[in-house]
């Protein structure tokens, strides 16, 4: 579709006006201000960097881009660095089934426990040393085809579904079981701990249980070995099917083929599982704390058929007895009974005639002491005061505290003496909440 274009010219001036005449400025420039200017930032440090070595651009980028390749190369030297295997080098890249993937990106150590971003590092890696490209440029002629096995390692390992597959059937990870002689010699735990860690790694319900120790209590040894003889894995076989043609010609050859593999996983499967069983019932078999626990069982169980035995014929010799016993006892509950009911009369007596005694050493304390005066005879008033203070202390104090203060009371006369006792008291009294602060104001010193 054409498009058509407008000219569209400049408004006309207004008929007789000219710049000299007409023109009215508005404004002024500001002066010119003189500055330093520094030249930073990364393009002038390139620039900078050129002019020093004599590069030029090409020739700058390319060694920039090495840098950054060996500076990467050695940022991941560390955990995902292993030796590469010659004979690995030289592997048919149609043959991928075949390879160890974890071996092929250095990562033989983790193997299913290496991570997601383990794998991307480990890739990067890989590439940056193998990419053909790069053998092209230092004049290598090798083929391409461990940078293939690279990049079909890395498909498979960053796909969740494809990456269990390939755990199902990775022997490598796998630990075998100690044999009779070896158990016999060695530390039963140390040998198959490792063992149950391996096979861990196909249970559906995690964290799986430990095999533990001698010290492990007949709850937790239970647990592990009904957890094991009723392991639920989900590893499956699909990783070693044959591969089903994707022409369609031969669609009886192709449903053949399925059919077959689909039997061939049942039947691993089947096999996998009995001999995991197998597996439990040898560890099982050697297992010490199963005897110990069993021997404890049955001594427990002959001790309690012991003490039941006795229990019974300690019943029958009771029961003879029974009569005399219960009368003997009622007998000497009612007696119990009259002579805690007499004592505690006594008792009562005792405390309240104590208690009595108390408050007169205190009334008399404070009379004796010229009602805490220390010249001159006390007014009515005085004593009024000096008598209410000291019920009101009494009224906040048990008999306990009564005798106590009591004895502090006792031999002295002075007024100064006699008022330091009730100040002490008064103040441990307010301390303990059982009196406010400026109550018995005339026994504080």
């Amino acid at each position: 579709m054409a498009t058509a274009q407008v000219a569209l010219p400049l408004p006309v001036l207004p008929e007789g006006w000219t710049g000299e005449k007409d023109f009215k400025a508005i404004g002024t420039l500001s002066s010119a201000t003189q500055r330093i200017i520094e030249p930073v930032g990364p393009h002038f440090l390139a620039h900078a960097r050129r002019k020093r070595h004599h590069r030029t651009f090409s020739e700058d980028e390319r060694i920039q881009a090495q840098e950054n390749v060996k500076k990467v190369e050695d940022d991941d030297a560390g955990e995902i660095s292993e030796p590469e295997d010659p004979m690995m080098l030289q592997r048919d890249a149609k043959d991928w089934k075949g390879q160890d993937h974890y071996a092929v990106l250095g990562l033989s150590k983790y193997r299913f426990r290496a991570t997601e971003d383990q794998i991307k590092r480990a890739h990067r890696k890989k590439v940056l040393r193998h990419h053909p490209d790069k053998k092209a440029a230092a004049g290598s002629t090798e083929d391409d085809s461990f940078f293939k096995c690279i990049q079909k390692a890395t498909e498979i390992l960053l796909d969740p579904m494809k990456r269990r597959q390939f755990d199902s059937v990775d022997e490598a990870a796998d630990v075998e079981p100690p044999t009779k002689k070896q158990a016999q010699k060695g530390n039963f735990f140390k040998l198959w701990s490792p063992v149950f860690e391996s096979e861990g790694r196909f249970s559906k319900s995690q964290p799986v249980p430990q095999l533990g120790d001698d010290n492990s209590t007949k709850e937790d040894v239970e647990y592990f070995y009904n957890f094991w003889y009723n392991f639920d894995s989900w590893r499956s076989f699909e990783y070693q099917d044959e591969d089903v043609p994707d022409d369609n010609e031969n669609r009886d050859q192709k449903r053949h083929i399925e059919r077959k593999n689909n039997n061939a996983r049942k039947k691993k499967k089947t096999e996998d599982t009995a001999r995991l069983r197998a597996l439990v019932d040898e560890c099982l078999a050697g297992d010490e704390r199963i005897k110990k626990f069993k021997k404890e069982a049955r001594a427990h169980k002959d001790k309690k058929k012991n003490e039941r035995e006795a229990a019974e014929k300690k019943a029958k010799e009771d029961a003879e007895q029974a009569k005399l016993e219960q009368e003997r006892l009622k007998k000497e509950k009612e007696e119990a009974e009259k002579a805690e009911k007499v004592e505690g009369k006594k008792a009562k007596e005792a405390a309240k005639n104590a208690a009595k005694k108390n408050k007169r050493v205190l009334k008399g304390s404070v009379k004796d002491a010229n009602y805490l005066q220390n010249g001159g005879s006390p007014t009515p008033a005085q004593i009024d005061s000096v008598l209410n203070d000291v019920e009101l202390v009494m009224g906040k104090i048990d008999n306990e505290e009564l005798a106590a203060l009591a004895g502090k009371l006792n031999g002295k006369k002075s007024p100064a003496d006699v008022k330091a006792v009730y100040a002490e008291e008064v103040k441990r009294l307010v301390a303990a909440g059982k009196m406010k602060e400026g109550e018995a104001k005339t026994l504080m010193a």
